[in-house]
């Protein structure tokens, strides 16, 4: 399941690789473009998701968590849904890195470090929880020390204002926590 699927353009990749997914958005956007994914509309901070206990596999979100108050609620929901042996993957902005940007949108709730990020995950339960640094641009991820190094001068020199014109600028400046945990 993906947890705050939006428009369902991950969801949508997921199972064209032939998974059995689901996904859960306030709104219905994906439902447009995810013909084979079930869709759970509903509010999350109001509603549990409608599967039994012990029900998925895999947990993911991306851009989700850092937009609710009670996140210990929140991940409590999503140990409840996951099996045992299940993995929960989260992606969320890293506040160390994006403190002078976060609040531009204006529906961040709760800033995460790396440390707070494992300690949500590891006072709900999750077992070898591992939290890293992770840029969205695909090129950087196989360690070229230029590309990294160039992406390292923008995010600290470009001024944020050149964030909503070129995606380089964007996500070097995004650092994201990834973190990845497992249920017991």
């Amino acid at each position: 399941i993906e947890l705050g699927c939006g428009r369902g353009e991950f969801i949508k990749g997921f199972s064209t690789l032939g998974l059995d997914c689901y996904g859960l958005d306030k709104s219905d956007y994906a439902k447009k473009i995810c013909q084979n994914v079930k869709i759970f509309q509903n509010d999350i901070t109001k509603d549990k998701i409608p599967v039994d206990d012990n029900y998925f596999d895999f947990v993911y979100s991306k851009s989700f968590i850092e937009h609710f108050y009670y996140t210990d609620k929140l991940m409590k929901e999503f140990f409840r849904i996951l099996k045992p042996g299940g993995k929960i993957i989260t992606l969320t902005p890293n506040w160390t890195y994006m403190y002078k940007i976060f609040y531009d949108s204006c529906t961040h709730r709760t800033p995460f470090t790396k440390k707070s990020l494992q300690d949500l995950h590891e006072i709900i339960g999750f077992k070898n929880v591992r939290c890293e640094n992770f840029k969205q641009i695909p090129s950087l991820w196989d360690d070229n020390i230029f590309l990294n190094f160039a992406s390292e001068i923008t995010r600290k020199f470009f001024p944020n204002h050149f964030i909503k014109k070129n995606k380089w600028i964007r996500f070097s400046k995004e650092i994201m926590i990834l973190c990845y945990a497992e249920k017991n």
